[in-house]
This record gives C-alpha cells, structure tokens and sequence, in this order.
C-alpha cells in the first residue's frame, strides 16, 4: 500500500538500490522538492497512480519482469500521468538505447554514475516541461469549452422546425469537430411570402461562425438598405455589397436564397456558388409505373435541381445575380443542404480520397421514403466517414420543406 506521507510528492524515485534511494531521495529534498520512493516496479506504478507526480525518476533495470522501459510506456499511456516528465536512468550510453528510450515516452536519460549538477538541471526542466504541459492542457480545454459554448450559441439561433400548413419543415445541423459557418433560416416576409436560405461561410472556426451569424442577424432583421427582399437576387447583390472579403479576414461564403408565395405556389430563387437545392414533385398521373419505378413498384418523383450562376458572396465587388421562378405542385418537397452532406470520404473508395458527391447524395433523395426521413439522409452522408475513422470534416445542414 502507498503510504500516507508519500500521498503528495514532487518527484516520485523508484529504484530497487536503496544506496541510490537515498543519496537521491537527500539531494532532491536539500533542493525542497517533496520526494517519494519505490523499491519496486509494482510498488512505483501504484505510487505514481496515486501521487501523479510532476517528475519521475526510475532505473532501466529493475527486478522482475517489469522494467523502467515498460514502467515508462505503462504511464505514458495514462491521461493522468502522460504529462509527467519520466527521466530514465541508465548505463547505457548506446546510440540504439537512448532512442528505445525516447520512443517509449521517456524525456530525457540519466546516465550513471549520476552527476549531481545534471541532475539538478534535468530535474528542474522537467519540472517546467511538466508545467507547461499542465498548462497547455488546461488552455486547450478552456478553448474547448469556449468554442463548444459558441457552437451551442450558434446551434440556438437556428429555427425551430414547423409542421404547421401550408409548409412543414424539418432541418437537421450537425456539426463538425471544429466551430463551423453553417447557418439557415425561415420566416414569413408577410401572411404570403416566405423566405428559406442556407448559407456555408469558407473555412472553420470563431472566424467562420462570426461571419455566418452576422450575415444571419442581418437578414432577419431586413438590414439591407434599399433592398427588396422579396427578390432573391437583389438580397444576394447586397449581401456581396456588405460582406466583402477583403473587410471579413478573407472569408467569404455561399448562399441559396428563395422566397415561395403560397398563393400562386411559385417559388423565386438565386444561389452565389451553392449547390443546388433539389425540388421532387409527385409524378404525372399517366406515369408508367414498371417504367420509372426505383424498384419497389412505386413511380419515382420528378427531380428539379434549383440554382442559379453566381460567385460566392465577397468575392468580387459588384457582382450581379440572377434569379429564376419556379412552380411548386401540390406535396412536393424541396431538400436545402450545404456540401458538408456529400464532400465526405466514400467508403468503397476511401484509399483513393473520392468523395460520395454530390450526384449520389440526390439519387439517395430520391430513393428514400418520404416525409420525414431526414435521418436516413444524414446516415447516409456520415456513415462512409464512420466507416474509414474519420470525424466530420465539416458541418452538415439540411432542410426539407414539405408543400401541402
């Protein structure tokens, strides 16, 4: 059992020559360090679990089946002791052992016979290098916590979905490992105009989500001077006017905007560099089912890709957009996504680097069921990413718009 006295310790020393325990164990603590010791590999594992000192200290050789090389790897291995700065002490002054050593972890040798004026200097470099590490760490989680709260923020300013007629919309946000610059929105302009975007900011980080709540804040309070925002293109051409950027830490970012009357059921749009939103309409009557059927009997929907030409917003001044007008049949469904839904690693072709793309992610629209099924669509565009290790590289959003 580890001993009360030896529950706190700066240094923990574990060698099976007491000789050596205590001529080190007296010159650490004539320095002021608070120093423990260990007669044996067992007893210097269950110390160190205990005292997670700052610097340990053990001899290569060590008796038993345990020696300070597997000591050293065991702790590297630990959260809670990786930190500490392990100094192996040896007589091995070979090229090959000094980098078996330091490829198990170790941080720096001790060579024998000890000098003590080494010693000092190497025990208090890993007393710092400790520190900092600690430190490091701690910033490193205190910036974790930081950007998870900006990504909560983020994720509370996006609509709730709506299953009241004439429009149900589900969405769907996943975001990626870092803070990203997905955003989207809708809202009613008026009791017969509603306004659906997405937009996906260059990049990742504070930067990227700054820019995409701005552009966010700025559209749902209609703070575009002068701007007809029942027209899709003359928003995109003051949105490019405001968000420069040469003004935005050269981020700039792409946009799908659309406005649908629900009285006439048309549907004006533009998109700046986006990719295309996708519209399914129920098939014509007179379909031939065993013709244009996606092999369970039923009549495969009718498929529009929506998108206008357009450079991403910020990119060049005085940049002009166009829009176009669609009609929207009774029941059909419109599917908003940005890139982050097929630019991920295809499963069969992982170890070439290509991507599911962006034709497979719409043909999987098309073939799955209906309403509602925004789950199966986002398995289906991070299961390849799950199935070769990799976590999403960017955010994921999807919106499915239901015309009743």
């Amino acid at each position: 059992m580890v001993k009360a006295a030896n529950s706190i310790a700066d240094i923990l020393v574990i060698d099976d020559d007491p000789i050596i325990r205590r001529i080190l164990q007296r010159m650490l603590q004539s320095q002021g360090y608070r120093v423990a010791i260990a007669e044996t590999a067992a007893d210097g594992l269950e110390q160190a679990l205990v005292i997670t000192p700052p610097v340990i200290l053990c001899d290569w050789r060590l008796p038993g089946s345990i020696d300070g090389l597997e000591i050293c790897r065991r702790l590297k291995e630990h959260p809670d002791l990786s930190m500490s700065s392990f100094l192996l002490i040896t007589a091995h002054a070979e090229t090959a052992s000094r980098v078996e050593a330091l490829e198990a972890g170790a941080d720096d040798l001790l060579m024998k016979p000890i000098d003590m004026a080494e010693l000092k200097a190497r025990v208090k470099s890993g007393m710092r290098l400790c520190q900092l590490t600690r430190d490091l760490k701690e910033q490193k989680q205190y910036l974790e916590n930081e950007l998870a709260e900006a990504a909560s923020y983020v994720q509370s300013l996006l609509p709730r979905d709506t299953d009241q007629p004439p429009v149900k919309i589900q969405t769907r946000f996943l975001p990626s490992q870092q803070l990203g610059g997905d955003c989207f929105d809708f809202y009613w302009l008026d009791p017969d105009y509603l306004v659906i975007y997405l937009l996906d900011v260059s990049g990742h980080g504070l930067g990227a989500a700054l820019l995409s709540t701005s552009v966010l804040n700025v559209l749902r309070s209609q703070s575009l001077p002068g701007t007809n925002f029942y027209r899709p293109d003359k928003v995109l051409e003051s949105l490019n006017n405001m968000f420069q950027m040469t003004a935005q830490n050269e981020k700039y970012f792409t946009i799908w905007y659309g406005v649908y009357n629900r009285v006439n059921r048309q549907l004006m749009y533009a998109s700046a560099g986006h990719p295309p939103a996708v519209l399914l309409s129920p098939p014509p009557p007179t379909t031939d089912v065993t013709a244009n059927s996606n092999g369970g009997g039923a009549p495969m929907a009718e498929t529009m890709r929506l998108r206008t030409p357009g450079m991403p917003i910020g990119m060049m001044p005085g940049t002009t957009y166009t829009w176009k007008r669609c009609s929207i049949p009774d029941n059909s469904y419109l599917y908003i996504f940005s890139d982050g839904v097929y630019e991920v690693p295809e499963t069969s072709l992982a170890e070439t680097g290509e991507i599911l793309g962006l034709d497979s992610f719409i043909d999987h629209i098309v073939k799955c069921p209906r309403p509602g099924q925004l789950d199966q669509l986002i398995s289906h565009a991070i299961m390849p990413s799950i199935d070769v290790g990799q976590d999403l590289s960017d955010d994921l959003s999807l919106l499915e718009i239901n015309f009743s």
